[in-house]
């Protein structure tokens, strides 16, 4: 038995089903998201009469009960609660046709570059009419005054904003277009010596909109919902593509379970977000929807792999822990609705130890990707993680794979292996992670890390922190004032300008051994001087009145050696303060840097003679 139809219908008789709402949109599916350039671009295709493409819907009252809603635009409550047939494809392209065509008010579209805009579409009918190879210029956007501006937005362009106006200077506009009787009689009352001209164009144009015809492939209600999420995401690989989120808010929608509602919450429906209570925690309020998902699937197919192994089987008989996107798609729902509240608590808890480790704000966290793995931990570990023993070999774990860098790119077998890994190490076994083996770190990236976007140059930077540095001018550790709201930066120890003075390298000055966090104020006051110079001056200043003593022990709290910084000796500063950071690095790895560079051979001397 064939599931599906394939038919023709014409864009007239789609939009009315649509504006009345006998078609409405899966509520799982995302929001409508094209751009003015390719709203104007559709519409000089159907003027063309260039095929757009087929669009499939699916017949409603059958096994598959998805909650609806009418595509945007069109108010809820105007519309009937009870659709004929659902869009599974076409969504973008029909909802842009239908706010632009079949709506009179303007179209909640945005620009290229993603700022919301407001927006009304017309044809220059003088322009249409000079043949096809114009119409991308016949075509036009106003805003929603029905005006373009210039001069920076203090003129006026074209002014439409009146029908009368419309009509002296044919403009046609496209809410019109499948309704077009009343503005002729306008323009045969403010225009009427271009009525001929309008006819032409209704020859051309508007007939193009009115005649149009769009494939439809349509599924029956008899539909499996198995088939229905199948096709909905093949249909959905091209164009703007789905995410996991999506295609498996379509699948629970099939069972009659709302993941939209779960994530971002429904008023309407009166659903918590569970969204919106992770970004209550200010280092969780970048964490996604899909980053929830996968960390349940490590806990699911850990818990599946474990079930497996008590079973007896053995070798490919026993199913991985994963969390790759095909495992996360196949996610079943009772897992979701067993696990998901554990594992949100498992990301409250990883904030928590955050905090401990001194991150106080998520610009500040190196690797979004490791709060996965980090929130599936502790969602098994309870409390258990603030057990000394535990806690020792979490932290080495966690700066393991920021100061190694290793939770960049693709990382999805590294997920799996540390979940897997770190709840046997936390157990007895004395294997260590593959996370904590493979993370080293080169002295000479030190050297390199000038980018605070870096995972290691973030790391290094908090670490630093973490050892209570205090600003030089500013009562108070960096950490606590940050969170007080002044503002402070990154700034370089030796000036900028003093260093290209003495023709040093930006290579070399540039680097994060050079650099450390420091108030505003502070950095005003250091200028382009040599430190000794600008030392002094901070000593001296009438808030401050530091002695030398007090001011190097400022100095040590920042790994700075005060003794070359006073002497203006950069080159003596520069390798003293990398062996401390290197240090500082080893501490939190608790390994020693790599055994090829000469620091870490000479680092390594000095422990075997210790």
């Amino acid at each position: 038995m064939t599931t599906f139809d394939s038919t023709k219908r014409s864009l007239p008789e789609l939009l009315k089903d649509i504006t009345t709402g006998k078609i409405q949109l899966p509520d799982f599916q995302r929001g409508w998201v094209w751009d003015d350039d390719h709203v104007q671009s559709l519409l000089v295709s159907i003027a063309r009469s260039f095929p757009v493409g087929a669009v499939m819907l699916m017949e409603t009252g059958g096994e598959v009960r998805f909650e609806t809603r009418p595509v945007e635009g069109i108010d809820p409550d105007s519309v009937t609660k009870q659709p004929d047939q659902l869009i599974l494809d076409g969504q973008q392209r029909l909802t842009s046709l239908t706010q632009a065509v079949g709506l009179d008010a303007p179209v909640d579209t945005r620009t290229a570059k993603g700022k919301p805009i407001k927006r009304h579409y017309y044809f220059d009918i003088r322009t249409a009419l000079q043949g096809e190879d114009r119409l991308e210029e016949a075509v036009i956007a106003v805003d929603e005054n029905r005006q373009t501006r210039k001069n920076f937005g203090r003129d006026v362009d074209i002014d439409l904003s009146t029908r009368q106006l419309e009509c002296e200077k044919l403009y046609f506009p496209c809410d019109k277009l499948l309704s077009p009787n009343d503005w002729a009689g306008d323009l045969f009352k403010h225009n009427k010596d271009e009525i001929g001209t309008y006819f032409e164009f209704q020859e051309k144009i508007i007939s193009a909109f009115s005649a149009y015809q769009l494939p439809v492939i349509e599924l029956k209600k008899e539909t499996s919902k198995e088939a229905v999420c199948l096709v909905f995401e093949k249909v959905n690989t091209g164009g703007v593509q789905l995410s996991v989120f999506e295609l498996i808010t379509a699948s629970y929608a099939a069972e009659g379970y709302n993941l939209r509602d779960d994530w971002y919450g429904s008023d309407i429906r009166d659903v918590p977000s569970r969204k919106a209570r992770f970004e209550e925690h200010e280092l969780l309020g970048d964490v996604q929807s899909t980053d929830l998902l996968q960390a349940i699937t490590l806990l699911q197919t850990r818990e599946r792999k474990l079930d497996d192994l008590k079973a007896g089987k053995t070798g490919k008989q026993v199913r991985p822990v994963s969390a790759k996107r095909a495992s996360v798609l196949d996610l079943p729902l009772d897992a979701y609705q067993r696990w998901a509240d554990a594992v949100e608590k498992g990301f409250v808890e990883a904030a928590y130890f955050l905090k401990g480790e001194c991150f106080y704000s998520r610009r500040e966290l190196p690797y979004a990707t490791q709060l996965v793995p980090l929130a599936a931990v502790l969602t098994l570990l309870g409390n258990r993680w603030r057990e000394p023993r535990v806690h020792a070999k979490l932290s080495r774990w966690f700066w393991s794979g920021v100061l190694g860098e290793l939770y960049g790119g693709a990382v999805e077998t590294r997920i799996a292996l540390d979940l897997e890994e770190l709840m046997n190490w936390f157990e007895g076994d004395s294997e260590l992670p593959r996370t904590v083996i493979d993370a080293s770190f080169d002295p000479t990236r030190l050297e390199s890390l000038r980018s605070r976007n870096s995972a290691a140059y973030k790391g290094i930077n908090v670490l630093i922190l973490r050892e209570g540095a205090e600003d030089f001018f500013w009562k108070g550790d960096i950490q606590a004032l940050d969170q007080q709201g002044v503002e402070l930066d990154i700034h370089h120890i030796f000036p900028r300008a003093w260093c290209e003075a003495q023709g040093l390298s930006y290579r070399i000055y540039d680097s994060i051994i050079n650099k450390t966090p420091i108030s505003a104020p502070t950095n005003r006051m250091i200028g382009g001087d040599a430190p000794s110079a600008y030392l002094a001056r901070l000593q001296e200043h009438q808030q401050v009145q530091l002695g030398d003593e007090a001011m190097n022990a400022l100095l040590e709290g920042h790994r700075i050696p005060a003794e070359t910084l006073r002497a203006d000796d950069f080159d003596a500063f520069y390798q003293q303060r990398k062996r401390r950071l290197l240090e500082t690095i080893e501490k939190a790895m608790g390994k020693k840097p790599l055994l090829g560079s000469d620091e870490g051979a000479e680092m390594a001397e000095d422990a075997f003679t210790q």
